[in-house]
């Protein structure tokens, strides 16, 4: 009987081909913070990310044309008095950025078109509400100067960014560290993942829990959700076994639970949202799906 050692992939053997040197960006010193982030961000006109400072936080804004290596001594975006955990550009103007810190505060930025000549240190305006690291950014995608920021607090606050005031703050919807949150197409949602292992979407407004999926993937590691242009939310995980996972969830056909489909190391299956039977015959009223599982 044979015994598998090494857990086989179709694409352990797929490698991408690197781009030319001069159409890459070089020399940059990425930060080595250990947050899950991408630290960095991109727009039409500016790339930005997030590199290694002494005596704070910083991060890098590079026009996109201008490639190649990078001058050690380049002008940064520098305010912070601890390390950027996060950046997100304004999806209403490319020059404006905001960013968020270990030193608690969320920070935004004005860029100017032109190449600086020395580093930017002087925000529009500092936001403070958070008592721990804020971690989370996200621009509001269609309302104007408005900023989402979440931390290790545990804590939602969204943001007028005109007034530097908080507009709603979301401190008891999460029992432990928030790992992403991500606004629906028309930012009346917010759908975020937890420590905790759930899933949850969100009406802001009201501050409430609209759908809650529980154990969406099973494994320790963290894990991620977005918002599809369709209302459903993607969401990628891992197994107890770390397989990789990935799933896609109807909040709106299972009434306050999250129902959909999971595909894994085991293949495909369905994830029911509510413990209720299938039902056997269309429901022909006017009224919401409740317990019906909805299939995508």
């Amino acid at each position: 009987m044979s015994r598998r050692v090494v857990r086989q992939s179709k694409f352990r053997h797929v490698f991408g081909q690197a781009m030319k040197a001069d159409q890459c960006y070089e020399d940059i010193r990425v930060s080595k913070v250990t947050w899950d982030s991408s630290f960095c961000a991109v727009n039409p006109k500016f790339v930005a990310i997030i590199v290694e400072s002494g005596g704070g936080g910083a991060f890098l804004v590079l026009q996109l044309a201008k490639t190649g290596r990078v001058d050690k001594n380049h002008p940064l975006v520098c305010g912070h008095t601890a390390p950027v955990l996060d950046i997100d550009w304004c999806p209403h103007n490319d020059n404006v950025i905001a960013s968020g810190s270990e030193d608690c505060t969320v920070m935004v930025w004005q860029i100017p078109d032109h190449v600086a000549l020395r580093s930017i240190t002087d925000p529009i305006v500092v936001l403070e509400g958070h008592s721990k690291r804020v971690g989370i950014i996200t621009w509001h995608p269609t309302a104007r100067n408005i900023l989402l920021s979440a931390g290790s607090d545990n804590m939602i606050i969204i943001w007028n960014v005109g007034t530097g005031e908080p507009l709603i703050t979301l401190d008891e919807l999460h029992s432990d560290l928030i790992y992403n949150v991500c606004w629906n197409r028309n930012g009346s949602l917010i759908c975020t993942t937890c420590k905790d292992k759930k899933v949850r979407v969100i009406d802001p407004r009201e501050q409430r829990i609209v759908a809650e999926k529980n154990k969406a993937h099973e494994g320790a590691r963290p894990m991620r959700a977005i918002f599809t242009s369709n209302g459903k939310v993607f969401t990628t995980g891992f197994s107890k076994m770390s397989e990789r996972q990935l799933a896609l969830w109807d909040p709106v056909g299972a009434g306050s639970s999250l129902a959909g489909w999971c595909w894994g190391g085991r293949g495909l299956w369905q994830q029911p949202g509510t413990q209720h039977k299938q039902r056997t015959k269309p429901n022909t009223s006017k009224q919401p799906l409740g317990n019906k599982w909805s299939r995508i």
